[in-house]
């Protein structure tokens, strides 16, 4: 098969990629707010979540191999596919049913739309490794810049899902969601390129497990470092925020909507801008490998004093004040432009180990991991906000990164590997 256009096929990936995760950053305040006005408590908001992410585990195992067997472009349209799925599916909720009906049902629409997530995920991230330029840090720069154009894109998925909320509603905005991204879905179809690896039919499933120590010790590292942002930013902010901004009645909480919604969009974008401009940040484009290595330990420990700091002022401030709320936002930003420019290493380190001819195995591998943080992160966002308020959920946050950065200190630079699937960075 002939190589693709790298930039053709790029844009197109992108595109649908962006198409995604618009829906998707929706979809999730959509989902975290509607229910949240219904009464429902912190953990069993945090359940709504739990499955997407139990199944982004289970998919990016699967997703690798499936897109090593049948494609990359296969698993992308699968995962658009799977997304328009779940919003029709979402549509046909019932008003009239139980508590636990309800959270039965969007726990198992959500897992379906966790499904469809990591499968557009790994087809991208993927397609980077093959389609990037090998000079100047390129693939440092094009996997920075479709990660922070997709969380900046999510962003804005945050506020167009809290938008839709308050002016139109739950099934409406569901709908019209659906609706549009059918539309990018054929759009996209048309105009991607042929080339992209069409797999391979004798991959065997264990090929999943990657024996590159390097690959394992980043892998675990991510599992601490995406918990470590989940534990406050699914449940623990919104729910603070929405305490401290809501008067209970209808216009106080569409005004909270609109708040908390403008925020989580902010917070995303500007995290998102900083890891498109992060090998700029960095100079990768100056430094060496071995180089590139110690800047992520070192913007490592920088990010774990942030929240501690963060939980600290939380601790010791008499009670919630506007200027409390303040100084939150600034910290929380701060964490959002540190986590970003780690996050971005992580990236790119991983592509970095990983070989052409494994490339989707260990990307699997690799975002089945991230979903562990997720769902750990998730898991304790409910029960840390419910115990211990917005202090708890930053001082778990901070336990989370050290564990991360003592993780990832284990990460070794070998000029000369040993093992068919180990290699430098």
């Amino acid at each position: 098969m002939s190589r693709p256009d790298g930039l053709s096929a790029y844009i197109a990936v992108t595109a649908a990629y962006w198409a995604f995760m618009l829906t998707d950053g929706a979809l999730r305040m959509l989902v975290l707010l509607h229910f949240h006005t219904l009464g429902f408590s912190p953990v069993q908001l945090a359940y709504l979540f739990v499955l997407y992410e139990i199944a982004g585990i289970i998919t990016n195992l699967s997703a690798g191999w499936i897109a090593a067997r049948f494609g990359l472009t296969t698993t992308l349209y699968l995962g658009l596919g799977l997304q328009i799925v779940a919003l029709v599916a979402l549509s046909t909720l019932d008003p009239g049913w139980s508590i636990t009906a309800s959270v039965i049902f969007v726990m198992g629409v959500q897992g379906l739309s966790g499904v469809a997530k990591d499968l557009a995920k790994m087809s991208s991230k993927s397609a980077v490794k093959i389609l990037a330029p090998t000079e100047d840090a390129g693939l440092f720069r094009w996997v920075a810049l479709l990660t922070g154009s997709k969380n900046a894109v999510k962003g804005l998925g945050f506020l167009l899902g809290a938008a839709l909320l308050a002016v139109f509603g739950f099934m409406p905005s569901i709908l019209a969601m659906a609706a549009i991204l059918a539309a990018i879905f054929m759009a996209v179809v048309t105009v991607m390129p042929p080339g992209l690896p069409t797999g391979r039919k004798g991959a065997a499933f264990s090929e999943v497990f990657s024996n590159n120590r390097n690959i394992n010790w980043l892998s675990l590292s991510r599992i601490f470092l995406f918990g470590a942002r989940d534990v406050w930013f699914v449940v623990g902010i919104p729910l603070y925020f929405y305490a401290v901004l809501s008067d209970g009645t209808e216009a106080g909480n569409q005004t909270a909507f609109f708040i908390i919604g403008t925020f989580m969009a902010v917070w995303t974008i500007f995290y998102g801008a900083v890891q498109g401009w992060a090998p700029r940040i960095l100079r990768a484009s100056t430094r060496s490998e071995l180089e590139i290595l110690a800047q992520a330990r070192l913007w490592g420990g920088v990010l774990l004093f942030v929240p501690l700091a963060l939980a600290g002022l939380v601790w010791a401030w008499p009670g919630p004040s506007p200027a409390l709320t303040t100084a939150v936002v600034i910290g929380l930003m701060l964490f959002g432009g540190v986590f970003a420019v780690n996050s971005s290493l992580h990236s790119f380190l991983i592509l970095k180990f990983t070989h052409a001819k494994r490339v989707t195995l260990d990307i699997g591998f690799y975002y089945a991991a991230n979903a562990v943080g997720r769902l750990l992160g998730t898991l304790l966002s409910g029960i840390a906000y419910q115990t211990g308020g917005l202090f708890a959920s930053l001082a778990t946050a901070g336990l989370m990164l050290a564990f991360s950065l003592l993780a990832f200190g284990r990460i070794t630079y070998d000029k000369k590997p040993k093992g068919k699937n180990h290699g430098p960075i």
